[in-house]
């Protein structure tokens, strides 16, 4: 720790911690700490947090719920900057929602149906802030986040508000336009959703839960898919998760982490793994996928290398 960024972040009133286990904030219950954490309640917050990191002249990573991150075991030297549940309000007004980034998914897509709005059932079992959502244009059921999105508010390079509409974010299948763009921070976004019946939206939601319970591992810790879709892969052999059960690769451990035995795109925790054990294993993966296919598979979990850097995993590899 640096006594002036301390002293700096004291001064602001921020809520930080200092060496934070980052094990604690991803789903996969992987990395080491933190020098610093912060977790702000607004915009002004977010923005004067990353002005302390870029002051101190360290790096600073901002992440939300943390279910597609992978963090290094050696933690990161910087500043987490946290858009979690204290920078979690939604408004709404008549078939508009407003979300900051910080807001639970599932819930956000609870508030909507208890509304009788329709066009996040898809989302309900996403297990990420919406924050996180929008920037990788996030779904489920060949749906995405971007199909009802009006516009994303957020801090660019400068520090400074500004506001995209849904044309120009670039959505395309996980991807948005603010991937390209390391310093700019999602804030939040309106939605335009669709009025329809709040019983039969529920309906749906739990048709939605029951085959995300029967179809993934959700007892064990994991990002989510590892591994993202591939239009030319999908064409000639099907989704990643079929292409790796077909290789023979179900259940095939390093480690504290396996490929799943029920979604063979899943990486699960199954006690003490590592962020070597996770790359290890994704080295294998890739590596037989490749022979067998002459396809190789891309990362949509993110790496949160220690010294700053932060993308798709499969670039480190």
């Amino acid at each position: 720790m640096t006594p002036d960024i301390s002293a700096a972040l004291n001064k602001s009133h921020l809520l930080w911690s200092a060496a934070s286990p980052l094990k604690n904030y991803c789903h996969w219950r992987i990395g080491g700490p933190a020098d610093y954490l912060v977790e702000p309640r607004s915009v002004c917050e977010t923005a004067l947090a990353r002005r302390i990191a870029l002051d101190a002249g360290i790096p600073y990573l901002v992440i939300g719920h943390g279910s597609n991150m992978l963090f290094d075991d050696a933690g990161y030297r910087g500043m987490v900057i946290r858009l979690g549940g204290k920078f979690a309000h939604a408004y709404f007004e008549n078939n508009r929602v407003y979300a900051e980034a910080g807001t639970w998914t599932p819930a956000l897509a609870r508030a909507c149906a208890s509304r009788g709005l329709s066009g996040l059932e898809h989302a309900v079992g996403i297990p990420g802030n919406f924050g996180g959502l929008v920037f990788m244009n996030g779904g489920s059921m060949r749906q995405n986040i971007g199909d009802v999105t009006a516009y994303v508010d957020f801090l660019d390079e400068n520090n400074e508000p500004r506001r995209l509409s849904a044309e120009n974010c670039e959505f395309t299948y996980r991807h948005s336009v603010f991937q390209g763009h390391n310093d700019w921070i999602v804030t939040g976004a309106e939605l335009r959703l669709t009025q329809s019946d709040a019983d039969t939206i529920r309906r749906a939601m739990l048709d939605v839960m029951q085959e995300r319970k029967g179809k993934f591992p959700l007892e064990l810790p994991n990002c989510g898919s590892v591994f993202s879709n591939d239009a030319d892969l999908y064409a000639k052999y099907g989704p990643p998760g079929m292409v790796i059960d077909r290789a023979g690769l179900k259940g095939t451990r390093l480690g504290g982490v396996c490929v799943s035995e029920r979604h063979a795109n899943f990486i699960v925790n199954t006690g003490g793994a590592t962020s070597a054990d996770v790359f290890g294993l994704i080295r294998i993966v890739r590596h037989e996928i490749l022979e067998r296919t002459g396809f190789t598979l891309k990362c949509e979990v993110r790496y949160a290398a220690p010294d700053g850097r932060c993308d798709r995993l499969d670039l480190f590899l």
